[in-house]
Order: structure tokens, then sequence, then C-alpha cells
């Protein structure tokens, strides 16, 4: 599929306004060094809506737009417990139709699992309400745990703000990884987090000597990609055991290190690979590879592709 273009949000009763104000700051106007998207708000019956907030906004735009565009994503409402409307259902089933990217925020997810479109698929919704989704839809794989779940053609996210996460990663998937970390910088976020990242944290770390030593270990990690950053050496300028760091790390993550150490290396092998003419090996070298080929096997297990197909993608991404 190619990467889109077209971009319309459904506007449930009730929308959540942070989820509004989500994807218009990710799709709509940027500078001319990002893609330019037509994007619009629609809803079944254009006008004035009221928000979870109770801040009334004006959605222009109808179903009709909806349903003819290249990427859509179902916003949550505070109104998903009661079926949705048939009119949205439709536009969405028209548009999967077509080919569309088709992708869910929160507790929309609610609205394409009522379309019949995430029958057979995993899917994600916010934590809280996963037993919900599961039990109204139990032809539907949820996995409560995850930020988003990227199902080729469907895409599902969590709640709240890993809306920013599962537009981000839609922005890397089709225009690159070096487009996305524009966006990130843009917003002031981080530039990625895996889809299988936790959603939440259920012990923080608190905010203490240890806490930041773990912060100054990270820092140096990612100065150092392309050294070997072996768990122990890690622990060791955090001055923590093993098992105390890992156990911090993951509190502090959401992840483990060996997993946040990989995503960090291929994440800069991307950007290596869109914005630089260097060679495989040497991309390898400088994200921490053994070499060209330990690199390949990890970039297609985790992207799909192996590198050189990538570059060629995304090597003239905006």
């Amino acid at each position: 599929m190619p990467a889109f273009r077209t971009v319309a949000a459904y506007v449930p009763p009730g929308a959540g306004l942070l989820a509004v104000g989500l994807v218009n700051e990710v799709f709509g106007p940027h500078g001319q060094e990002l893609p330019g998207f037509d994007f619009a708000l629609c809803a079944q019956r254009p006008g004035q809506l009221r928000t979870d907030a109770g801040v009334p906004i004006v959605v222009e735009h109808g179903l009709d737009r909806l349903a003819a565009a290249d990427l859509v994503i179902a916003l949550p409402g505070a109104e998903f417990r009661t079926p949705p409307e048939p009119g949205a259902l439709e536009a969405l089933r028209t548009a999967h139709g077509r080919g569309a990217l088709v992708a869910a925020h929160c507790v929309g997810a609610f609205t394409l699992a009522a379309a019949g479109l995430l029958d057979g698929l995993r899917a994600t919704t916010h934590w809280r309400f996963a037993g919900l989704l599961a039990e109204r839809h139990p032809e539907v794989m949820v996995e409560a745990e995850a930020l988003y779940i990227d199902q080729g053609q469907v895409v599902t996210g969590a709640g709240a703000a890993a809306g920013f996460d599962l537009c981000l990663h839609l922005l890397r998937r089709e225009y690159g990884a070096t487009t996305a970390n524009a966006v990130a910088r843009d917003m002031v976020l981080p530039a990625h987090r895996e889809g299988g990242q936790a959603q939440y944290l259920a012990a923080p770390v608190p905010a203490d000597g240890e806490d930041e030593r773990l912060a100054e270990a990270l820092a140096w990690a990612r100065a150092n990609l392309h050294e070997p950053l072996p768990v122990a050496e890690l622990a060791r300028r955090a001055v923590m055991s093993r098992r105390t760091f890992a156990r911090r790390f993951t509190a502090a993550t959401g992840t483990t290190p060996h997993a946040w150490l990989r995503d960090l290396r291929l994440a800069g092998a991307e950007e290596l690979l869109e914005s630089t003419d260097l060679p495989v090996e040497e991309i390898a070298r400088r994200v921490g590879y053994s070499s060209a080929a330990v690199l390949r096997e990890q970039f297609v297990r985790r992207r799909g592709v192996p590198p050189r197909s990538y570059r060629r993608s995304f090597a003239n991404a905006p």
C-alpha cells in the first residue's frame, strides 16, 4: 500500500478532546520538511459537537470524507458503551474494503470491533476497558498490555497519550524513521516506543539517587551505541547489582534492558539507512552490531524487510 496522504478521523458523540487534539497535532499542518496531509475531522452529523470535557468543537465533514480517506482513525468517545452510529460503521467498512489503512485510538477500538474489522485479529485498547472489549467481542484477540498492535491494514492503540505512539508508529511505518522523528521532535516527544511495551508502570521508580544514576547510565548507553553495552556494564555505571538494575530499569521504562538496547540499535540503523549513504557494514558497526549479517537478521525479524530494502523504500523520505 502506498504511503497515505488523506487522513480522516471519526469523531463520535462525546469525543475525547485529548484525542481530537492529538491527531490534529500529528497530521495537521507542519513545516515543509514533513508530509503535507489532507486532514479532516468527520462526524455522522457535521456541525457543533460536545466533547468529553464539555468543550464544543466544530466538525466540518461528514462520513463521505471518512469513507474516501487513505488513513482512517476511529477516535474514542464517552459513549463507547452504547452501539456506534450505523452510518459510521458502514463508512469504516467501506474505507477498509477500499484498502485504506484503518486505526483506532483508545476505546475507538470498540467502534472497529462493532464494524467487524477486528474479527480474528489481535487488538488493544485502554487497559481499563480491555476486559469489556474481550467480553463483548470474543472473536477479537484483546491484548491489554500493548501500547499499539499493528495487524497490517488494521492498527489499534492504547488510551490517552499512547495515541501519540500509535500515530508516530503509522508515520514511521509509511514514511520512515526520519519523518517520524522530526514530528516527535516538533512535539517534544520520545521518538519511538515499541508497541509491545507496557501501557503503564505499576510501580514507578522513586525520585532518588538511584533513579539519577540509572538515567545517567542510559544517557551513556545512547552516546556509546557502537559499544557492546552488556547489562553488567550498565549496572556498574549505575552503581547497582545486575538484579537491582534490571528491576529498576523495568520499573522505569516498562521494558527490559535487552529489549531497550535492541530497539535503540534498530532505530539508529533506520535513521542512518534513510539519511546517509554509509555501507550497511558501517551502519552495523555504528549501532553496535558485530557484523552486517547480525544487523540484517535483527532487521528482518523486527522490521520485516532487510536493511537494503528499507533503504530503497525510505531513502528519499521527506
